[in-house]
């Protein structure tokens, strides 16, 4: 085979897997929009494995056609949380760690840092305390961390089987891939950024296992705020 015929067939290679590619994250984007809006969740492997594999790439795939790169950690956080669902709630409290971000606090915490995270003063201040309470006296361990550094000391020092964690869409769907081994339930923030950040305690002490009865009943230490539409 001469160089030219080498490097025609290469070529031809070459073109035939970026279609390919090109395919691939189209139906991607099409099977995680019909996830987002209409609940329905169809390979999830080939999902994750795309969002995972390509992520870079995916990320610039949406936003060349018009859509949000948020909406690929989006798609990730919403597969993962429903491939988990099951064999979390399976799990006992006492076998899962909750993980809440520290730009959660209160402008005013007086929340101490030491090697596992943040230690709350249980001033009521601010969301994390109602929450970490609640967790507690279900029989989670609650951490609370200022990055990724931390997530990494927790797994290596605590033995659990489930996490349930709440970050922004980014953050949730990177660490959920990190801990793939463990059955991972995420909430994405309301509203995220570095401080004063939001969250409806609601959705987050239902993926806990709380039992809430008529919502207009619900305790009024979480936040009554309404939880953003799937609209990506």
């Amino acid at each position: 085979m001469s160089f030219a015929e080498f490097y025609q067939i290469f070529g031809q290679i070459v073109f035939l897997a970026g279609i390919s590619i090109l395919v691939l994250l189209s139906v991607t984007l099409i099977l995680g929009r019909m996830l987002i809006k209409d609940d329905r969740l169809i390979f999830p492997r080939l999902l994750l494995f795309t969002i995972d594999v390509f992520y870079g790439l995916f990320k610039k795939f949406a936003e060349n056609v018009g859509v949000d790169d948020k909406i690929v950690d989006q798609i990730g956080v919403e597969v993962r949380n429903k491939v988990n669902e099951k064999i979390f709630n399976r799990i006992k409290p006492q076998d899962k760690i909750m993980v809440l971000p520290h730009c959660l606090r209160n402008t005013d915490c007086e929340a101490t840092l030491e090697s596992s995270g943040l230690v709350c003063k249980d001033c009521n201040r601010c969301v994390i305390g109602v929450l970490k309470k609640k967790g507690e006296e279900m029989g989670y361990r609650v951490f609370i961390i200022p990055g990724s550094t931390f997530l990494k000391k927790i797994v290596e020092k605590n033995k659990f089987k489930a996490v349930l964690g709440v970050a922004c869409y980014q953050d949730l769907n990177l660490a959920m891939n990190k801990l793939s081994k463990f059955h991972c339930q995420g909430v994405p923030l309301l509203r995220d950024g570095c401080v004063n950040t939001k969250v409806d305690s609601r959705i987050v002490m239902e993926k806990m296992g709380v039992q809430f009865g008529d919502s207009k009943k619900m305790n009024k230490s979480c936040t009554t705020e309404t939880y953003p539409e799937k609209t990506l």
